[in-house]
């Protein structure tokens, strides 16, 4: 749609374009209809009694144009291009350190797909930019109203496939400060860049620069750094024009443009309509490539019925400031590395020079205190005039104005950098400075300049000074960056943080450090002489666990299930995280709560596992305390059990029930119904699975481990809750494994079962040794042993035994091809259980090389019973006890001392020990001993006196307690 020509204003421009397009086309054709449509573009939008400012973001010269049209103007409203939505947080802004970039942030989705969660907008704000000069006027200027006309945040993805959020040439951000935006969508004002990517390559090679930010600077914002403000907004018209009308027929994109154009300008008429503003005294700031613009409803007297503005969806959205940084713009928006530093500095030397007064939000961090006001500061309105003349035919016949060299500056840069290359480890001297001075003029007259840009600054340096090699961590490329302004990181003020934010720093306070400024900062807890810090390591064990890696780091100290430190020293950095802490307030107004719905959604997820619900309880216990949802979340860890097929997860269940259990046991006084039912459940469970796990190829011999792990360590628990071992037994029974690795564990399950004695054990792996065959495959059975381990740790020394007949046994020729393989398994399927293996083996080997020649190995040794053999075997007609006191004396001494007798030994026809006076004297005693064993006899009389052998009459009816008196004192 071209617009209206009856104005006489370009008359003389079209017919100059006119026969320029004939003359280079032979005659009328596109071009023509190009180059005519362009100058109806710029018509149309001078012409509009609602005057557009056309900006491009991040531009100097946008900025500075903007400044002094608003102190000329002094509009009453000001329409911006920003998400309308946004409008509350833009008076927080002067509790920040610019950049800072407004954010829209949605957790939790209704009405978008669920994988889109969680959906972030943000709309990055720095000080060289037009559209903060249009917040700060209409903030801080009395009866000037602010009104953000851009599509919702909702709409931005209503309207866009998620596919199309990726800015096109955007860099993947490598460093933290390149990653402060996150994943977030970015929105800005401005978006001026050739959709033609042959148009794009035509003005770069043309204008022999290497990106487009580089081309941007040096035939705009140079030439339009000094222009009156109708030049400006012609040129803005007219680029955004070229633009729109040779930018590729992509459907999606064209349309989400002219929907955003069509929603603007609807609710700036509803704007005007509600209140009654006249246009004039209004001003609509846009991005060039909109204000162009040719939908129905372009205009104050556009089409008002075309367009409806869809509902929101159900999502709520939550808003808040993140800090930014130029590197996280760039990063984000596809421009060249260190374009937006290298703009900032323009932006301070045009200020310098053309001695416009910025507009500054009133206590803005990081800007200088206004001055006492002069009687001059207010400008009067300048006169409106009905229609701007042409400035564009003589912008466009006018020759470039060479800007002189400005060699004090150059020379400034060109030390400034051999000082910053020095300090980073290149070997640069003076005659460095002097080539880096005389190469950027050089290619500043090969890039047809007069005068040096950054740009050719920073290619003279990187060709003079880093040569081949970089001995730091920054190349001269972006040392220069560094030192044209460097990467300027923004902060959010206390003030603006959300509700969980200020909570953590008020939480944080009593260890006095500066946490809100970037850098790490050294945090020493002791608990110990100040208990009020237990507060505060409390809330770092959950920052540890909510926010990204470095953000608190624990040096010292530990938690774990029952274990706490006395004394802590933490990393943190949340100044560096900020970003992470903000968004983290979007989700609850506590860390309590926060981690509490995340550790529900983790247990409670689509693909949550048995071991997932399981972590969940353990770090509800470690950092929240709460019985109440430990218990729910165990319980359903108990349902999830119940549902699962695989045994993928079996090593990490053992290890989470095991801790777990431990410290049940050893802090309540009951285990909670929920752990006693999953062990229960469990031991069924995993018993079902048992033999289709030992002949599933996919599942591990570490995972049937721990399965076995499970089922032997918790087997006593289980029985006492009702559990039947048979099921265990007929499981064992029912696996038949192929994988020699799995039937190794079998046959040390079969051993813990009682099934397969430790001596058919041995037998067995002895015939696996003699097996030529099977020989290739014996690390796998010992890697199957090392394994069994786990459940049956007893084992220990049969695996030592295996690996050293495997050593004693095979012949170089077998065994040395054969060790790498037995080594690289060891480490791979059992590097946990080797130190147990390592003990073991160090308990039984001898410690000494000397002795290791005349050492036997204990299963080589005969197999004797040594109680049987250091037994004396007992005369049949001799009672063995009384032979015992006999034998012993000095016992019954210390038995008659101990008891206050005072006899001597006498002789006997029959031979019994005087001991058993003793037992005559004390009948009491024997008359206990008689009553425990059960005997209803009677004292008897001998030849000794009366009842002297009533305890060798005990004796000879009672011998096995005479035999383990005996065993006893002869140390069997």
């Amino acid at each position: 749609m071209s617009g209206p020509r009856e104005s006489t204003s370009f008359a003389a421009l079209r017919g100059q374009l006119q026969e320029a397009a004939a003359a280079f086309a032979g005659g009328p054709d596109a071009l023509e209809g190009i180059l005519l449509g362009m100058v109806d573009d710029v018509d149309r939008a001078v012409r509009e009694p609602l005057e557009i400012f056309p900006v491009c973001h991040h531009s100097p010269a946008s900025a500075l144009a903007m400044a002094r049209r608003l102190r000329e103007k002094q509009p009453k409203v000001v329409y911006l291009e920003l998400c309308e939505d946004m409008t509350p947080l833009l008076t927080e802004l002067r509790n920040c350190r610019l950049p800072v970039a407004v954010q829209a942030f949605a957790g939790d989705v209704d009405g978008f797909p669920a994988d889109w969660a969680p959906l972030s907008v943000v709309a990055p704000v720095t000080e060289a930019s037009a559209e903060y000069q249009a917040i700060a006027y209409a903030l801080d200027t009395p009866g000037v109203e602010l009104v953000l006309v851009d599509r919702s945040s909702d709409h931005v993805f209503q309207w866009d496939r998620r596919g199309e959020h990726a800015q096109e040439g955007a860099a993947p951000p490598e460093e933290a400060e390149a990653a402060l935006h996150g994943e977030a969508v970015g929105v800005e004002i401005g978006d001026l860049r050739p959709r033609f990517a042959e148009l794009e390559e035509h003005l770069l090679r043309h204008g022999k620069v290497r990106h487009w930010s580089e081309w941007w600077h040096q035939y705009v914002e140079v030439p339009l750094g000094d222009s009156d403000h109708d030049t400006y907004r012609q040129v803005m018209f007219l680029i955004g024009s070229l633009f729109r009308r040779l930018a590729p027929g992509e459907g999606s994109r064209v349309r989400v443009d002219e929907d955003r154009e069509r929603y603007m300008w609807t609710r700036m008429r509803e704007h005007l309509t509600a209140t009654g503003t006249d246009p004039e005294d209004c001003l609509y700031v846009c991005g060039a490539f909109h204000a162009a613009s040719r939908v129905e409803e372009f205009g104050v007297h556009g089409a008002s019925d075309t367009f409806t503005i869809s509902p929101r969806t159900a999502t709520t959205w939550q808003y808040g400031l993140i800090p930014s940084s130029h590197a996280a713009i760039e990063a984000q928006f596809g421009l060249a590395a260190g374009s937006v530093s290298i703009a900032a500095t323009e932006w301070a030397k045009s200020l310098k020079r053309t001695r416009v007064k910025p507009f500054r939000l009133e206590g803005q961090a990081g800007t200088r205190k206004p001055g006492r006001k002069t009687a001059g500061a207010a400008v009067a309105p300048a006169p409106q005039s009905p229609v701007a003349a042409d400035r564009l035919t003589g912008f466009l016949r006018r020759p470039p104005v060479l800007d002189g060299l400005d060699e004090a500056e150059l020379l400034g840069w060109s030390v400034d950098i051999v000082r910053a290359a020095r300090r980073n480890g290149y070997l640069a001297s003076t005659a460095d400075a002097i080539a880096v001075f005389e190469t950027s003029i050089l290619l500043a007259g090969m890039r047809d300049r007069a005068k040096p840009t950054p740009y050719d600054f920073q290619d003279a340096a990187v060709t003079c000074i880093e040569k081949d090699s970089v001995p730091g961590r920054r190349d001269v490329r972006r040392l220069v960056e560094i030192m044209m302004g460097g990467d300027r990181i923004g902060q959010v003020g206390y003030d603006s943080l959300p509700p969980l934010a200020r909570d953590v720093y008020d939480r944080l306070a009593p260890l006095e450090l500066k946490l809100e400024q970037r850098g790490v900062r050294r945090a020493l807890l002791d608990m110990a002489s100040r208990p009020e810090l237990q507060a505060c390591s409390d809330v770092l064990w959950m920052l540890r666990r909510l926010l990204p890696q470095g953000a608190a780091r624990p040096i010292m100290g530990e938690r774990g299930l029952g274990e706490r430190s006395i004394q802590e020293s933490w990393d943190l950095a949340l100044g560096t995280h900020q970003r992470a802490l903000i968004e983290l307030g979007y989700e609850g107004v506590s860390l309590e709560q926060v981690l509490e719905q995340r550790l529900r959604r983790d247990a409670y997820g689509a693909h949550a596992t048995t071991a997932t619900v399981l972590a969940a309880v353990e770090d509800a216990t470690l950092y929240l305390r709460s019985r109440r949802l430990t218990d729910e979340l165990g319980t359903h860890a108990l349902k999830v059990l119940a549902t699962e097929r695989s045994v993928d997860g079996a090593p990490e269940v053992l290890r989470r029930v095991r801790a777990l259990l431990a410290y049940y046991r050893t802090s309540e006084p009951v285990l909670p119904s929920w752990i006693e039912s999953f062990v229960k459940t469990g031991y069924a469970h995993y018993c079902t699975l048992l033999p289709t796990a030992f002949g599933d190829e996919d599942a591990t011999v570490g995972q049937v481990a721990a399965m076995l792990g499970f089922l032997f360590s918790m087997e006593s628990l289980a029985l006492s809750l009702g559990c039947d071992r048979t099921q265990l037994e007929l499981a064992v029974a029912q696996s038949h494994p192929d994988e020699p690795s799995k039937t190794a564990l079998l046959w040390a399950a079969q051993v813990q079962l009682g099934t397969l004695s430790r001596a058919e054990l041995r037998a067995r792996c002895d015939e696996l040794l003699d097996n030529p065959l099977v020989v290739p495959a014996y690390p796998r059975y010992l890697s199957g042993f090392v394994h069994a381990l786990e459940p049956v740790p007893g084992l220990a020394d049969v695996v030592v035994e295996a690996v050293s007949n495997a050593f004693g046994r095979l012949p170089d020729t077998v065994l040395l091809p054969w060790l790498p393989l037995l080594i690289t398994t060891l480490r791979s399927g059992a590097s946990d259980l080797a130190p147990l293996l390592i003990r073991e083996a160090g308990r039984i080997f001898p410690g000494r090389l000397a002795a290791l020649d005349a050492w036997i190995p204990p299963w080589r040794m005969p197999q004797t019973d040594p109680f049987t053999a250091a037994r004396p075997k007992p005369a049949p007609d001799v009672h063995r006890g009384a032979t015992l006191l006999t034998t012993h004396p000095a016992t019954c001494d210390a038995v008659a001392e101990l008891l206050g007798y005072d006899g001597v030994w006498a002789q006997s026809e029959v031979p019994l020990p005087s001991g058993v006076r003793l037992l005559a004297t004390h009948p009491a005693t024997c008359d206990a001993v008689v009553e425990l064993l059960g005997y209803d006899g009677v004292w008897a009389g001998t030849a000794a006196g009366p009842n002297p052998s009533g305890g060798a009459v005990l004796t000879a009816r009672h011998p096995v307690t005479a035999d383990a008196l005996e065993s006893l004192l002869a140390g069997g």
